[in-house]
């Protein structure tokens, strides 16, 4: 009896030490310290897998990352919304059926991860 006694103070013991070690609730300082262009460059090469069709400076299957940067610049479109497929394309609309299978993924995203694949397509124009 005693020895089941141990055992469960044992466990009790390092079952707290272990929440009071957590970070629980904290957000986790990798993702704190990333700019909004690096969360997008990170979800454009991974997640978003972007980089199967786009390329930075030239026509892959879709525009280059730097056309469509300088169309929605020009035309004060937002990225954003057409991301969430809530608004049209404005870069070759043409193509807009092959990106809409795309769309499933980015309409999963958060606005602020949107808003970071938003900041790092701007940042390759100068």
């Amino acid at each position: 009896m005693k020895k089941v006694a141990l055992l469960v103070c044992l466990i009790f013991v390092i079952s707290c030490k272990k929440e009071s070690e957590e970070t629980f609730g904290q957000p986790n300082p990798d993702e704190v310290s990333q700019t909004p262009e690096q969360l997008g460059k990170a979800i454009f090469e991974g997640k978003g897998n972007c980089v199967a069709c786009h390329r930075i400076d030239e026509k892959l299957v879709g525009p280059s990352v730097q056309d469509m940067a300088k169309i929605y610049k020009a035309q004060n479109g937002d990225m954003v919304s057409f991301l969430k497929d809530e608004a049209k394309p404005i870069v070759d609309p043409s193509q807009y059926e092959v990106m809409k299978t795309n769309l499933a993924l980015t309409k999963e995203m958060s606005d602020e991860e949107l808003k970071g694949l938003e900041a790092y397509i701007y940042s390759t124009i100068k």
